[in-house]
C-alpha cells in the first residue's frame, strides 16, 4: 500500500483576524503609523462550489469519430480557461502557438490545423459538438468575462461514457505509446484576476512541479475533480504525482488567487476614490503575496491620521522632497516655512516633512527592498527568545517551566525548526516570552551605503544640510519602516511554513492511524476504564454486532468478584481478545488483566489485550451519529462499543469521529484550523476511497466520504438501497437522486460490489419472482420518465469488484481478449499467469500500444485483474500490539530492548509506546535510513502512528516522566 499514491482534498476557507499569532495581530500606536497593516500568513482557500450535474442522457456517437470530436471541443474550452503563449487579439481573432517540442511530448496534430479560428464560431461549435458527445464534457468557465458573442454554458449536458473522458481520449489519440500530454492545450490559462506574473510559470517556481504539470492541474481542479480521482485515474497528466504534492499545488494556487483578488479589490477602491496611478497600478499587479500586497496599499489605505508622509505632503512638501533628488541646486527649504501652520512653522519641522516623504518612497520602492532583501539572505538573521519580564514576576510557575528552553533561545532563521517556531509564538501569545528578529547592524550601514551612493544618488551636488537630510531620511526608513517590515515577513513566512508543516504531519499521522489493519474475524471485548464510575464493557461479534454490555467495578475493592463475572462472559461469548482505552485508569485495567493472564484465570481461553487509542470516543458516544446507531444504549457504554470497533475496522469507526479529536497532530490548536480541518477532511476521504467501500453493506457516514460525495448524495444511496433492494452493478448509480455524471465519474472507482451476494440475490429474486411479477413491479416502480431497469433484470459486472474505473471498462475487456481470460478469473491464480506471459512476451509499453492506452491505464487494469477477491490495501500496515504481561516506568534501565509501536510522529521525533504507561521518545537524529524497513517504500525517513518497533533506551528521567530512546530497527 505504501507504494499507492497518497491522496487529500485539501480546502480552506478565509482566515479571522484572530486565527493570527499574535505578532501579526499587534499595531504599533507610536510614530509608526505606516505600520498599520501586518502580513496574514495562513492564506485561506475558499471552498469550491458544485457545478449544478446535468442527469441528460445523450445518444452514443460511433467511436470513429470520437478522436475528431475530442480535440476541437479541448481546443475550444482551453480557448476560454487557459493561456500559454497566445499571439495578440485582432478582429476578434486568437491564433494559438505551437508548444514547444520539448514541453508538450508528441504534439496532437488536430491541434495545428487552423491557426485561427473567430471565438464565435468555436462557440457555436463548442455546442454543437455537446449534442452528440460520447464522454464527459465539461462546461466552459464561468469565472471568464463574457466577451463579444460569447455566451456563457449555464447548464451544459454532460455525460460519462464507459472508455476514457475527454483528457484521457486526447493522450490515446494522440500519445499511444502511453507517453504522458504535457499540456491538455498548450496555451496560457486565463485567470478571472489578471496580474503582471503567469499563474503557471509562479505555481511551478513556487512548489517546484513541472509547469505542464501545473497546467494540467489548474484544468483539472477547475472541472471539479477530486485528488483521489485525479491521483489514481489521471496519474499520466500529472507526472504521477502523489497526493500531498497534489494538496500542496491546490493550497498554493488558491492562495496565488486569493492575492489577485485581494489585489484587484484594492485597484477597483483605490480607483474609486482617485488615488490610482500608473505606478501604484503596476506595483500591484506585480504582488505575489499578501504581505507584499499590504506592503504597496498600506500608505493609500484611508484611515483616522494618515502616515507622516500623507501628513508632509498635504502640506505641500513634496515638490521639495523630489526636487532635493532631481534637482537640488533650485531648492530652498525656507521658502517653505509657514510660521502660523504645524509643521510648517520652522526650518527643523519642514526639513522634518522632507524627510518622511522621503523615507516613504524609499521604503516603497521595489529595487531597494529587493536589495536589502537580498543582502540579508547573504547575512546571519537569527530570532530570539527571552523571558518576558512580567511573566517571571506573576506568571504560572508550571507554564513558564514548560518553555524552559527558550528562556534564552537564539537560532539561524535559515535552520530553526518547525516545531521550535510553534513553541515560541505560543510562549509569545500566553505572554511568557518576548521574542525578536535580529538583524545585525552591517546589513544596515551597507543598506545605507548603497542608497546614498547608488540608488538614491542625487543627480546633482548637494549641500551639506541636504547631504545630511538625505543620509537621515535613509536611516530614518530603515529604522522606522524596513526593518519592522522584514522582522513581519520573517516571522510571518516561519510562522506560515511551521504551520503547514504542523498540518502536513498531523494528516500524514491521520493517513497511517486510519489504515491500521483491521483484526477481522474476531469477538472482542471493549473495555472504558474508569474508578468511580466502573469500567464499562462491550462484547461486540465478528461483524460488528453488539452482543453484550456490562459495568465492573476493578478498582474499587471488588476485583476478585468481579473477575468472575468477566471470565463468565469471556467463555460465554468465546471471546480471547481485550481492547482496552487508553484514558483514566488504563494503567490499572491494564495491570489488572495482565495479572490475570499471567495467572491463567481464563484457561481454557488464551486470552491477549492491547491498548487503544480513546481520543475522540467521549465526544462522539453523545453525537447524533452515535444516538441514531445506538439509540437504546447509554453513552457512557457507546464508548465501549466504539473502542472495540476500531481494533475490528478502524477507518469505519474514526470516520465517525471529528478528525482533529483523534489527536495525533503537533500544536494543532495554534495552526489555522480551517486549513486543518480542511487537509484531514481530504485524507479521511483519500483513505476511504481508496480502500473502497462495498455499496450495500456500508455505512452512510463511510458512504459520505468517498470521492464525489457529500452528506445528502449518501443519504439519497442509502434511501435507494432501502427502498429498491441492493445495487447489482455501478450502472444502477446513475439512478439515485443527486448522481450526475460528473459525480458518477468521481465516485465510481472507489465502490465495490460482493460479486457472490450480488449473484445469490438475484438467482433469488428470479426464482420468487416469475416474469410476469417482474413485468408488474417495473411498471410500479414510480412515475419517473426514466423506468430504472429492475434489479432481476439488471447484470451483475465482474469488474465492478475491482479499482478499474467504467471508463476504462472497453480496454479491460480488450485486454482480457489478448490473454485469453475470463471475467469470472478475475483474483485467481490463472489470470495472473496469462498476465504475466502476455507482459514478459511484448512488454507493459508494448502491450499499452497495442490497445491503445497508457502504461498508467494499463497498469491499473492489471492490479484490478490480479488482486484476489476482497483485496485490501491496509493488509499492508500493521495490527494492534497484543500482549499478555505489564512493564512498570521503575522497571526501565538504560540498555533495556523493547518492542513498542508508534503513537505520534513529529519534526523533532517519534513518540512510541513501550507499555509503561508513558511513551518514550526517538529524537529525529536516531532514525537514520539504514535502521528503516527496506520493505516498505518511503517518501521520508519519518514514521507513522501503528508502526511497530524495536528499541532501545537511553536515559529515564523519572522526576519529568521522560524516557528517551534509540531505534533499533522497524520490525
Amino acid at each position: 500500500m505504501s507504494s499507492l499514491p497518497r491522496r487529500v482534498k485539501s480546502v480552506a476557507k478565509a482566515l479571522t483576524s484572530e486565527e493570527l499569532p499574535s505578532f501579526l495581530n499587534s499595531t504599533s500606536e507610536s510614530e509608526e503609523e505606516e505600520e498599520e497593516w501586518e502580513p496574514k500568513s495562513k492564506i485561506a482557500r475558499p471552498r469550491l462550489q458544485k457545478k449544478t450535474e446535468a442527469k441528460t442522457k445523450k445518444a452514443a456517437a460511433p467511436r470513429s469519430t470520437v478522436a475528431r470530436k475530442m480535440v476541437k471541443k479541448v481546443a475550444i474550452k482551453e480557448e476560454m480557461e487557459v493561456s500559454l503563449p497566445i499571439t495578440p487579439v485582432e478582429d476578434n481573432k486568437v491564433q494559438l502557438l505551437k508548444p514547444k517540442e520539448e514541453d508538450v511530448g508528441t504534439k496532437p496534430k488536430s491541434l495545428n490545423r487552423k491557426p485561427e479560428v473567430p471565438k464565435k464560431i468555436e462557440i457555436n461549435s463548442f455546442q454543437e459538438k455537446n449534442q452528440n458527445s460520447l464522454e464527459s464534457d465539461e462546461k466552459p468557465s464561468t469565472s471568464v468575462p463574457v466577451v463579444g458573442n460569447q455566451v456563457k454554458q449555464e447548464k451544459c449536458e454532460e455525460e460519462i461514457a464507459l472508455d476514457e473522458p475527454p483528457s484521457k481520449k486526447i493522450k490515446l489519440n494522440t500519445c499511444p505509446e502511453g507517453k504522458p500530454v504535457k499540456n491538455l492545450g498548450g496555451k496560457k490559462i486565463k485567470e478571472e484576476f489578471e496580474m503582471n506574473w503567469d499563474i503557471v510559470q509562479t505555481l511551478s517556481e513556487i512548489t517546484n512541479v513541472e509547469p505542464w504539470v501545473c497546467a494540467n492541474l489548474i484544468q483539472l481542479f477547475q472541472e471539479e475533480n477530486t485528488i483521489p480521482f485525479i491521483a489514481r485515474y489521471r496519474k499520466e497528466l500529472i507526472n504521477n504525482l502523489e497526493a500531498d504534492a497534489l494538496r500542496e499545488v491546490q493550497q498554493t494556487l488558491e492562495e496565488l488567487r486569493t492575492v489577485a483578488k485581494k489585489t484587484h479589490t484594492m485597484i477597483h477602491k483605490l480607483k474609486k476614490e482617485g488615488k490610482l496611478s500608473s505606478c501604484l497600478l503596476k506595483g500591484l499587479l506585480n504582488c505575489r503575496t499578501l504581505e507584499e500586497l499590504d506592503h504597496v496599499s498600506a500608505p493609500h489605505k484611508t484611515g483616522s491620521k494618515g502616515t507622516k508622509a500623507q501628513r508632509a505632503k498635504q502640506l505641500g512638501l513634496e515638490p521639495a522632497a523630489l526636487s532635493l533628488l532631481q534637482n537640488p541646486g533650485e531648492l530652498n527649504l525656507f521658502s517653505y516655512i509657514r510660521p502660523n501652520t504645524k509643521g510648517l512653522a520652522n526650518i527643523q519641522e519642514v526639513e522634518a516633512g522632507v524627510q518622511h516623504i522621503l523615507a516613504d518612497i524609499f521604503a516603497k520602492d521595489k529595487d531597494t527592498l529587493d536589495f536589502i532583501r537580498k543582502l540579508c539572505q547573504q547575512r546571519y538573521i537569527s530570532i530570539q527568545s527571552t523571558l518576558a519580564k512580567v511573566s517571571s514576576k506573576n506568571g504560572n510557575e508550571k507554564d513558564i517551566d514548560k518553555f524552559q528552553l527558550y528562556h534564552e533561545f537564539s537560532c539561524n532563521i535559515k535552520n530553526i525548526q518547525h516545531h521550535q517556531i510553534l513553541a515560541i509564538n505560543r510562549g509569545e501569545n500566553l505572554k511568557i516570552l518576548t521574542v525578536k528578529v535580529n538583524i545585525p547592524d552591517g546589513v544596515k550601514n551597507e543598506f545605507c551605503w548603497w542608497c546614498v551612493n547608488e540608488r538614491w544618488r542625487p543627480k546633482q551636488f548637494l549641500k551639506p544640510e541636504f547631504m545630511r537630510i538625505l543620509r537621515s531620511s535613509v536611516e530614518d526608513a530603515y529604522k522606522r519602516l524596513i526593518y519592522p517590515l522584514l522582522c513581519r515577513e520573517f516571522r510571518s513566512k516561519l510562522t506560515s511554513d511551521a504551520e503547514k508543516e504542523s498540518v502536513m504531519m498531523f494528516g500524514r499521522n491521520l493517513r497511517q492511524l486510519l489504515l491500521t489493519s483491521p483484526v477481522r474475524g474476531r469477538t472482542l471485548m471493549g473495555v472504558d476504564p474508569g474508578y468511580k464510575h466502573g469500567c464499562k464493557l462491550a462484547i461486540i461479534s465478528p461483524t460488528s454486532q453488539i452482543l453484550h454490555t456490562d459495568v465492573v467495578y476493578l478498582h474499587s475493592g471488588q476485583g476478585f468478584r468481579e473477575a468472575e463475572k468477566i471470565k463468565r462472559l469471556l467463555l460465554q461469548y468465546n471471546c480471547s481478545t481485550v481492547v482496552i482505552g487508553n484514558g483514566t485508569a488504563c494503567r490499572e485495567t491494564e495491570a489488572y488483566f495482565a495479572d490475570l493472564i499471567m495467572k491463567k484465570y481464563f484457561a481454557p481461553l488464551d486470552v491477549v489485550y492491547c491498548i487503544v487509542s480513546e481520543a475522540g470516543a467521549s465526544i462522539y458516544s453523545v453525537s447524533p451519529e452515535a444516538t441514531k446507531e445506538m439509540p437504546d444504549l447509554d453513552p457512557n457504554l457507546r464508548s465501549a462499543v466504539s473502542i472495540a470497533r476500531r481494533v475490528q475496522d478502524p477507518l469505519a469507526e474514526l470516520v465517525k469521529i471529528e478528525p482533529k479529536h483523534i489527536g495525533v497532530g503537533m500544536y494543532q490548536h495554534d495552526v489555522s484550523q480551517t486549513l486543518l480541518k480542511a487537509t484531514l477532511d481530504s485524507v479521511v476521504e483519500e483513505c476511504v476511497s481508496f480502500v473502497g467501500v462495498d455499496i450495500n453493506i456500508c455505512s452512510e457516514i463511510l458512504l459520505r466520504h468517498i470521492a464525489g460525495l457529500n452528506t445528502n448524495r449518501a443519504k439519497n444511496i442509502i434511501e435507494w438501497r432501502e427502498k429498491n433492494g441492493p445495487f447489482i452493478n455501478r450502472e444502477q448509480l446513475k439512478e439515485v437522486k443527486g448522481l450526475g455524471p460528473k459525480t458518477f465519474q468521481q465516485c465510481a472507482g472507489f465502490i465495490r460490489f460482493n460479486q457472490e451476494y450480488i449473484k445469490t440475490f438475484c438467482s433469488n429474486k428470479k426464482n420468487e419472482l416469475g416474469s410476469g411479477a417482474l413485468l408488474t413491479k417495473a411498471g410500479a416502480l414510480g412515475k419517473k420518465k426514466s423506468k430504472p431497469m429492475p434489479c432481476a433484470l439488471q447484470q451483475p459486472n465482474p469488474l465492478d469488484q475491482t479499482c478499474i474505473h467504467p471508463e476504462s471498462y472497453n480496454i479491460a475487456m480488450r485486454f482480457l481478449s489478448l490473454i485469453g481470460g475470463n471475467v469470472n478469473d478475475i483474483g485467481k491464480s490463472d489470470m495472473q499467469q496469462k498476465v504475466n506471459a502476455v507482459i514478459q512476451k511484448e512488454g507493459l509499453e508494448g502491450t499499452a500500444k497495442s490497445l491503445n492506452t497508457t502504461v498508467h491505464t494499463l497498469q491499473l487494469i492489471i492490479d484490478g485483474l490480479t488482486q484476489p477477491e476482497g483485496y485490501d490495501i491496509r493488509t499492508d500496515f500493521d495490527k494492534p500490539d497484543f500482549k499478555r504481561s505489564i512493564v512498570c516506568f521503575e522497571d526501565l534501565r538504560v540498555g533495556a530492548v523493547l518492542t513498542g509501536k508508534v503513537e505520534n510522529a513529529t519534526p523533532f521525533g517519534v513518540f512510541v509506546d513501550i507499555g509503561v504507561g508513558k511513551s518514550g521518545l526517538i529524537p529525529v537524529r536516531n532514525i537514520t535510513e539504514a535502521k528503516l524497513s527496506k520493505v516498505k517504500k518511503r517518501r521520508s525517513l519519518g514514521l507513522g502512528p501503528g508502526e511497530r518497533v524495536e528499541v532501545k533506551v537511553l536515559n529515564v528521567d523519572i522526576p519529568r516522566l521522560r524516557i528517551t530512546l534509540d531505534l533499533i530497527r522497524v520490525l
